[in-house]
């Protein structure tokens, strides 16, 4: 996997993941998705998933 990702939802930028020694730290691009901001997650996939759950409403149970 890459470095970087961009993670998209429902074809709406949510934010990029930059892999560090911890995981994949999260940066949000809109306001929409700020409360993954910093989150470190194990993978991109874990981070799109966090972000899909933002956008249906459902609770969020965040990688740290």
């Amino acid at each position: 996997m890459s470095d970087c990702c961009v993670i998209e939802v429902s074809s709406q930028t949510a934010g990029i993941v930059v892999r560090d020694a911890k995981g994949y730290a999260f940066f949000a691009a809109s306001q929409r998705f700020q409360a993954l901001e910093g989150q470190i997650f194990r993978n991109a996939r874990e981070a799109e998933r966090a972000a899909r759950r933002l956008v249906t409403g459902q609770d969020l149970q965040l990688a740290s």
